[in-house]
């Protein structure tokens, strides 16, 4: 008998098991939605009555459940709305997991948030052992926890170590991960699923729970030790007044530990707080800045098979890697074999990292190919330069590549600020080329600009944000001009830093500054990193087109060899693991009461020229690229919204107060001042 509801499709087969099939209308994902748990509580309650011989909820969709509806988060404008929304979903879980028959989640593709939750309210979960299976509670992503059950049921299965590494971290698991941890019964491979969760319902076998040592840190003596353990291992990455979700999980685990009774009333109030929030309001805008960016590129416009990357340094190399990995064949052309030879050690590295599985690893190098001789550039899809940037090299190199190319093949440049103007100068046809430009670390960094002009060809355009979609990354498009989008912003934010660095101030004492406000790294880090050469390259280039200031002791530091990171000694000096030596800020250093207002009111008066300028289309696109490509304070929103959530007025006012002590550089961008005085 197969009964259908409009998001749920019930059939009970001759053994007399019930398969819930969720195939949610009008969406290519399953969200845990109203409606969804509404008709959810509604088949539950007609199966009490019926008493089937088993219950296996699984899902039509290439995912499970992959969350909670979001949208519905930004429609909350109370505590009480939120409580009675936790209330509703803690119920529907609790229903399933009251019922009288032995009950089951069949996992496939995405497991997430709300999805995860009702799935430990089921005795029994089997994954797909399949690569794209993930199972995770991310809500922290979003500035709350778990609350339909997941911060009563998940330490009580897995113990609370697993449990609170993967609530404090959104982490998500593979399923021979989640088996490991015990967080489900069995992973198999997809064709064997539907064997198994029969032969489990048949059987009944003891329900999963966590073992004798994983139970150990739950001990009510115990647990304030290991909460503060855990506390210091959070505050590492994120500070409590910035992130304050974490915290929460940690304070209810320790007071209640697994009361599940208590537990969720107190996931119910924690969950209700924070999500009115100003943290969980802004995170939620970041997710959707996020989907928006995503909607940029479409697959379906253009499905490359081959690259073809021109340049074996760092870039260049790992441009390469995070293109096989994702899938395509890839050829990398470089004149050196030791370059080469290091592009192939690090791809293995990442691919070991990331894959795990010896064939899936083995597969990834397969589809990576030294290509000295540049063999491959005739037959790939998408060709990459990213050679140093020289505009005469590159203008060389088009020279030569361009007759080479198949037909409708993208040219795409790594440039990380030259315009492409300049550098279609030396193609027959200039209106092909267009601007990728990736950020380092490569394999970290999600956003990639996506550089034109006005003569750009419409198709190129397309192609290259659907490139950068299969490859899964997410794709900015930016006006071609100098240093684009993000590096411009960036720019006088870690030029600033080197100014207050040459004034005597220490580089962790500005470091701290700015994870003070909420950066994730500090700006003379984060300089040190990229590389000072490339900083300073960068730099000249703003200068000539904008007038930037180049700071003396940049050039002194790059004419020294004091490259940053790469050479071992920039403004830090870094062991041989790369970890910089001497950054954590020491009592009584010297630190000027305006070094925070230096450096965030440069990177929010550029972001506003650029803006104003036209480089990007919008300030949510705007706000989304500095998120991404610069790991500006996700809590805040960006840079415009945080510039509108804190008042224009007061930016205003904090840089005429710095233009009159520091000069020029603070002059506040004309979209700043009042309409009288724009010269409009």
């Amino acid at each position: 008998m197969t009964t259908k509801n409009d998001n749920w499709q019930r059939e009970t087969d001759a053994e007399g098991i019930v398969w819930l099939t969720v195939d949610q209308a009008g969406g290519s994902a399953n969200t845990l939605n109203h409606e969804l748990l509404e008709e959810l509580d509604e088949i539950l309650g007609e199966l009490e009555a019926q008493r089937p011989t088993g219950l296996v909820i699984q899902s039509a969709k290439k995912d499970f459940i992959v969350g909670a509806d979001i949208k519905e988060f930004t429609r909350i404008e109370t505590m009480e709305e939120a409580r009675k929304l936790i209330r509703r979903g803690q119920g529907v879980v609790n229903r399933l997991e009251n019922l009288r028959c032995p009950t089951m989640a069949l996992i496939n593709g995405y497991c997430l948030g709300g999805g995860l939750e009702l799935a430990l309210g089921c005795d029994y979960r089997i994954a797909d052992d399949d690569q794209s299976t993930r199972l995770g509670l991310p809500e922290v992503r979003l500035g709350i926890h778990p609350g339909f059950g997941g911060v009563a049921r998940l330490p009580r299965l897995v113990g609370a170590t697993a449990a609170m590494d993967m609530m404090l971290t959104g982490r998500s698991l593979s399923a021979r991960a989640a088996k490991k941890i015990g967080l489900v019964d069995h992973a198999v491979p997809r064709r064997h699923l539907r064997r198994a969760a029969r032969e489990l319902i048949k059987t009944q076998p003891p329900r999963q729970r966590a073992g004798l040592l994983s139970t150990l840190g739950d001990n009510a003596l115990l647990r304030p030790l290991l909460a503060r353990v855990l506390r210091n291992k959070v505050a590492a990455k994120a500070r409590p007044e910035h992130y304050p979700a974490p915290y929460a999980v940690i304070d209810i685990w320790r007071e209640f530990g697994t009361d599940k009774p208590a537990v969720l009333e107190a996931e119910e109030r924690s969950v209700a707080r924070l999500i009115i929030g100003d943290t969980a309001r802004n995170l939620v805008r970041v997710f959707f800045l996020q989907e928006r960016l995503k909607s940029l590129g479409d697959k379906k416009a253009f499905a490359p098979q081959r690259v073809h990357v021109i340049g074996g340094g760092v870039m260049g190399g790992d441009i390469a890697a995070w293109c096989a990995l994702r899938g395509l064949q890839v050829s990398v052309q470089d004149r050196s074999d030791e370059h080469l030879a290091r592009v192939m050690k690090r791809a293995a590295k990442l691919f070991k990292k990331k894959l795990r599985q010896p064939r899936l690893i083995q597969q990834a190098l397969d589809r990576l190919m030294p290509d000295r001789r540049g063999q491959g550039l005739a037959r790939a899809d998408v060709v990459i330069e990213a050679i140093f940037e020289n505009v005469e090299a590159k203008q060389n190199l088009y020279r030569e590549i361009e007759p080479r190319m198949k037909p409708g093949a993208l040219l795409a440049t790594n440039t990380s600020s030259i315009p492409l103007q300049v550098l279609g100068e030396a193609l027959s046809d200039p209106n092909r080329l267009v601007g990728l430009h990736f950020f380092n670390p490569v394999a970290k960094m999600q956003l990639v600009e996506i550089v034109t002009t006005a003569d750009t060809h419409a198709e190129a355009a397309t192609q290259a944000a659907a490139f950068t979609r299969h490859i899964d990354r997410l794709p900015l498009p930016v006006d071609s001009s100098p240093g684009f989008l993000v590096n411009r912003v960036l720019m006088p934010y870690l030029l600033e830093a080197v100014t207050m660095e040459a004034e005597g101030l220490a580089p962790k004492v500005i470091d701290a500054e700015a994870l003070k406000f909420g950066m994730p790294m500090g700006p003379i880090l984060l300089a040190d990193t990229v590389g000072l050469d490339i900083c300073l390259s960068v730099a000249e280039i703003l200068s000539k087109e904008l007038g930037v200031e180049v700071p003396g002791r940049l050039r002194e530091l790059v004419k020294a060899g004091r490259l940053g990171k790469k050479s071992g000694h920039g403004f830090y000096r870094y062991d041989k693991q790369g970890k910089p030596l001497g950054a954590k800020p020491g009592r009584g250093e010297y630190c000027p009461p305006d070094t925070q207002d230096r450096l965030i009111a440069r990177l929010l008066n550029e972001a506003l020229a650029c803006l104003r300028e036209g480089v990007v289309n919008g300030a949510d696109l705007l706000d989304a690229g500095i998120i991404f490509g610069t790991g500006f304070a996700p809590f805040r929103g960006g840079p415009m919204h945080y510039i509108e959530q804190s008042g224009r007025a007061g930016l205003m006012a904090k840089l005429t107060e710095l233009e009159k002590k520091y000069g020029e550089r603070f002059r506040a961008d004309e979209s700043l001042l009042p309409l009288e005085e724009r010269g409009e």
